[in-house]
């Protein structure tokens, strides 16, 4: 048997050490086989004998998808391309238009790597001190936005840019605040006091962006 001591010394240990955050707590976790594309019959793996070359190939961000307001996203998870399931991974496209812009966002699961394959961007995000961190960035260059924090891009050059983003989860998520705060049934009367709006404005905003939320 142990001494006591020791007993209690190990639960000690035991106690700090599942409560220290994980090193790999902010991603997906590790897979423990080569693949697995998911079966739209029984939700479990593929028999290996049934998967091709083509389930690991997707075409769909070739071009860019529907614009709202000069700016368009295309978000490649593994609910569109099966073959990302348990591989931790995905992307995103994103083009802008001329003044378009990617309104304030972030990924509650995931940091966010984007590189800007044209264009001119006004890139940044906003750190839990409400410290900002933007510049402009330009084609051949790749900016961080760290896992949930608020991040944001604009078009500030004179011809449309394009973005490829990507994430360390199959399913990064995407909260945009514009439709999460107007588009999604907050009380009118918590919306007027938080931002100092009439409530003929919150109606404005709410059925903008509550058609968006419906886009």
């Amino acid at each position: 048997m142990f001494p006591k001591t020791t007993f209690l010394l190990v639960i000690t240990i035991f106690h700090f050490t599942i409560h220290l955050p994980s090193p790999v707590s902010g991603s997906d976790p590790d897979p423990i086989q080569d693949y697995c594309l998911p079966s739209p019959h029984t939700h479990q793996c593929k028999n290996s004998s049934t998967v091709t070359v083509d389930d690991f190939i997707f075409s769909g961000i070739k071009h860019p998808g529907k614009f709202t307001n000069k700016f368009s996203g295309v978000p490649v998870t593994a609910s569109v391309f099966p073959a990302l399931n348990t591989l931790g991974m995905s992307l995103v496209r994103a083009d802008f238009e001329v003044g378009g812009i990617n309104a304030p966002h972030y990924h509650p699961r995931a940091t966010e790597v984007a590189y800007v394959l044209e264009g001119k961007l006004y890139s940044g995000f906003v750190d839990t001190q409400n410290k900002v961190f933007a510049k402009v960035i330009e084609k051949g260059e790749v900016m961080v936005f760290p896992r949930g924090v608020l991040h944001f891009q604009m078009n500030v050059g004179d011809s449309p840019a394009t973005v490829v983003g990507s994430f360390d989860s199959q399913n990064p998520g995407s909260v945009k605040l514009p439709v999460a705060l107007f588009g999604s049934g907050i009380n009118d009367e918590l919306l007027e006091k938080a931002f100092g709006l009439k409530s003929k404005e919150i109606e404005k905003l709410k059925k903008r962006f509550g058609d968006e939320n419906k886009d």
